[in-house]
């Protein structure tokens, strides 16, 4: 097998791996904080193995590892709103909604570091928001989803905090100066320790005490989303060419929509299918053909949403 085949076949994995991290939440129905906390708190030994593997190559100064430490902070933020997104519109939609952290990515490199938006993302970017208003059903009674228009609303903010995320990893790591299992674990720490501190201080619903089969799940969600997925992705997608990144990222969404209607008969409106294509078209139309002028804000850093 050759080299570019064998990285495509990686980050394939690793996207499959993500794809499934709304379906193991769902499954495991667990409150949100405390989905992200066992997510994180489970995946650290694989992760931590990792990193010791290749310790000798993490050259990246004690700033550089708390600086990976505050983005797991927002992660955790991240993951709780993307929660709660997925038990209003369905493990599907918040998946997609997730992916529209491209333009927010475009947004805060442009206000942060002067990289301005190319004339194809400002044409394309108002086709995505008609995408977003059309997946929350529009009010019709035929639209998926216990409140599809909250949903579609912490689906948004889950696009933005992410976006954060990525560009605070990348700054994390701008020198390449580690592999990313060392990165990974550092952010893992962080969404951790962020989640025990959002269940703790919060008024939100928080609890150690899980039952089975819910911490099979989340070991799940740990294991192959947290863990194996951000790993196979973080190696491979680098170092493939920018179509073929575009392309392999939009898989995790649509992974999740026919999973979770398989396993959950999340049945979307004709609405809201129109918004599903009108949101992953400009999303691979940005990412294929760049959302800004200057520098290079990759489209993912570490794993997903996800």
């Amino acid at each position: 097998m050759t080299a570019p085949l064998v990285l495509r076949f990686t980050a394939f994995a690793g996207v499959m791996c993500i794809s499934f991290a709304a379906i193991f939440f769902r499954l495991a129905a667990t409150p949100p904080v405390t989905a992200v906390f066992f997510r994180a708190l489970y995946a650290l030994p694989v992760l931590a193995l990792a990193a010791f593997g290749v310790r000798r190559r993490d050259t990246r100064p004690v700033r550089s590892r708390l600086l990976a430490g505050a983005a797991g902070v927002v992660l955790a933020v991240d993951l709780a709103l993307w929660h709660v997104s997925i038990e209003n519109i369905g493990a599907g939609l918040a998946t997609v909604l997730a992916a529209t952290q491209v333009l927010f990515v475009a947004g805060l490199a442009w206000l942060l570091h002067r990289e301005r938006p190319t004339a194809s993302a400002m044409l394309t970017i108002p086709i995505i928001i008609a995408g977003i208003a059309l997946l929350s059903g529009l009010g019709r009674a035929d639209a998926y989803g216990k409140n599809p228009a909250l949903g579609v609303a912490f689906g948004v903010a889950t696009g933005l905090t992410y976006a954060t995320f990525l560009l605070v990893m990348r700054a994390s790591n701008r020198a390449r100066l580690a592999p990313s299992a060392g990165p990974v674990l550092d952010a893992t720490l962080g969404t951790a320790g962020g989640a025990l501190l959002m269940g703790l201080a919060l008024p939100v619903d928080f609890g150690f005490a899980v039952s089975w089969p819910a911490h099979g799940w989340l070991a799940a969600l740990a294991l192959v989303a947290q863990a194996a997925g951000w790993l196979l992705i973080t190696s491979a997608l680098p170092r493939l060419p920018a179509l073929d990144t575009s392309v392999l990222i939009l898989l995790q969404p649509v992974g999740a929509i026919i999973w979770a209607y398989l396993i959950f008969t999340e049945e979307l409106s004709t609405v809201q299918w129109s918004g599903v294509a009108l949101v992953l078209g400009g999303i691979l139309f940005l990412s294929g053909r760049g959302a800004v002028r200057t520098g290079s804000v990759e489209p993912v850093a570490t794993g997903e949403q996800v």
